[in-house]
């Protein structure tokens, strides 16, 4: 089974190699059909510590790490 790969910008990077990585969607309203954003927060490991704040990065699902982390960065996107 593929891995999933999400695309969002790190709010926080304040834990020792863990950044947490806010990833919004858009989708449809269910009655209305109005385009909304939808946003979810993921924790991810960060083995060099080299994410800060404001970087958007590209994370991957992995085993779990940890009771929160089950995302691992891949790469920051330019």
């Amino acid at each position: 089974m593929p891995k999933r790969i999400l695309q969002g910008t790190v709010v926080s990077h304040k834990t020792d190699k863990t950044v947490v990585v806010l990833v919004e969607r858009k989708v449809a309203h269910p009655v209305y059909g109005k385009i909304i954003r939808r946003s979810k927060k993921y924790h991810a490991h960060d083995d060099a510590n080299a994410i800060k704040a404001g970087d958007v990065v590209r994370i991957e699902e992995c085993a779990p790490l940890s009771k929160l982390k089950s995302w691992r960065v891949l790469d920051k996107v330019a």
